[in-house]
């Protein structure tokens, strides 16, 4: 039995670099055909894939949102009637999400007012069902503590983890450690 990953599908390698791509450059300053160059087809080659870089947009942004949210979901059940072991579950997938999908990370914070409206508002509502996972959790691992408290704690724990474009490189196992450490550091400052 092979342990080895599948091979990422040509539309998976056309998102990949349209993410990098995008990410580096803007969604502006890039076009079709340096996709494509990126993935050894031509521009309009593309079009066989997506309708546009506008869709391609969307489905990134949109499905990252989608990822989350399931993965929390999936975490939430797998680690049911342990709230640290759901927290500290949620925690590490966010933090994979944060080192793995950094270009998405800086894609959401630049591109995400570009996607079509209907687009824009599944994001959010990706995003806050995604939100309330974690608020649920840490309300129940601190009940003294008000919601409006523990949804800020939640953003913030979030501001920290998805700031990882911008840090300098510690090395994967480090950084992962200190964002670990971090998170817990401000979910435990909530009894203090």
């Amino acid at each position: 039995m092979s342990t080895r990953a599948a091979a990422p599908t040509r539309r998976e390698q056309i998102l990949g670099e349209a993410a990098r791509l995008f990410a580096e450059r803007g969604f502006h300053g890039v076009g079709v055909d340096e996709i494509g160059a990126a993935v050894g087809i031509s521009g309009p080659g593309l079009y066989r894939h997506f309708a546009g870089k506008d869709a391609m947009l969307a489905e990134l942004l949109v499905g990252i949102s989608e990822r989350l949210l399931t993965g929390g979901r999936r975490r939430t059940e797998e680690e049911a009637g342990d709230p640290r072991g759901v927290l500290a579950s949620l925690i590490e997938g966010h933090i994979d999400f944060a080192l793995d999908d950094r270009a998405l990370i800086t894609l959401h914070d630049r591109e995400l007012d570009r996607l079509r409206e209907a687009d824009r508002k599944l994001v959010r509502q990706l995003q806050r069902q995604y939100v309330e996972l974690w608020v649920d959790v840490v309300r129940e691992l601190h009940p003294e503590v008000g919601e409006a408290e523990v949804r800020v704690c939640v953003h913030a724990v979030f501001g920290l983890l998805n700031s990882t474009p911008h840090l300098a490189a510690l090395g994967r196992e480090a950084t992962e450690a200190l964002l670990r450490r971090l998170a817990n550091g401000a979910f435990g400052a909530l009894s203090g």
